[in-house]
């Protein structure tokens, strides 16, 4: 399907209808799932003595889930901050894929660095979905508009979860708060495996979850990195035998 263009530059008015349209597109069920795993983490914050005010700030400056899982996870340890810095730019190294494939969708030649960089706070795997999904159908001038719209419209409308959640905290059970924390992985997983184009990523993902476990008692603290790498490479390692199997099929037909 060919990209909408535009016959001339943009106008003012054509970003700010685009922008709307990101805002709307961000409206739901990934939104539904990202804001029920955020209930979870406010009780997760509150909990952990983290104020409403850092709370609120920690959602929108750290927009990764699992990032700021694992920054509460160093306060709640002690954990140096360096350390814990660390720890959380290691948990957001899995994102660099996500940006390097969703800029050259957002890019144009007009289309400033400082923009690029910008939007690249919004990467997530839920508005990484959403866009891959739906920015073919975006004009691509209007593109970092509508992108514009649709991440910051997810990041504000869990900052307000937080709010609301952390203030009620106190009567929501422990056990619903770590649940419903649990939908996000689980809505990663089957998103991503939905999305999957080759059978290499569907081995990744059986390939990580045996490993998980089994790394978490070998190697503790490491356990994700280890799991990634070793499943990974089995799982790249596999694909390419298949591709060179099914080469070597075609040379022998007639």
């Amino acid at each position: 399907m060919a990209e909408p263009q535009f016959q001339i530059e943009p106008a003012f008015s054509d970003y700010r209808h685009w922008f709307l349209r990101g805002v709307w597109a961000s409206f739901s069920v990934p939104l539904l799932i990202l804001m029920s795993a955020f209930v979870g983490f406010a009780g997760l914050a509150r909990e952990a003595g983290i104020s409403l005010a850092y709370t609120v700030f920690m959602t929108g400056i750290v927009w990764a889930l699992p990032a700021k899982v694992v920054l509460l996870g160093g306060i709640m340890t002690g954990a140096s901050l360096p350390a814990a810095a660390f720890a959380v730019a290691l948990s957001s190294v899995r994102l660099t894929p996500m940006v390097v494939s969703i800029v050259p969708e957002l890019r144009t030649e007009k289309t400033r660095p400082i923009t690029l960089y910008f939007l690249s706070h919004f990467v997530a795997v839920t508005s990484w979905v959403l866009a891959m999904e739906h920015i073919r159908e975006v004009p691509r001038p209007v593109r970092t508009a509508w992108y514009c719209g649709l991440g910051s419209a997810l990041v504000i409308v869990n900052m307000v979860v937080v709010v609301v959640v952390y203030l009620l905290a106190a009567s929501l059970p422990p056990i619903l708060s770590a649940a419903l924390l649990m939908l996000t992985p689980l809505y990663f997983l089957t998103s991503l495996w939905g999305s999957a184009r080759e059978s290499a990523s569907h081995f990744a993902m059986v390939f990580g979850i045996v490993l998980g476990p089994v790394f978490h008692v070998l190697t503790p603290g490491f356990d994700l990195l280890c799991a990634g790498f070793v499943g990974g490479g089995a799982a790249y390692l596999l694909h390419r035998l298949g591709k060179r199997r099914r080469g070597r099929g075609g040379e022998a037909r007639p």
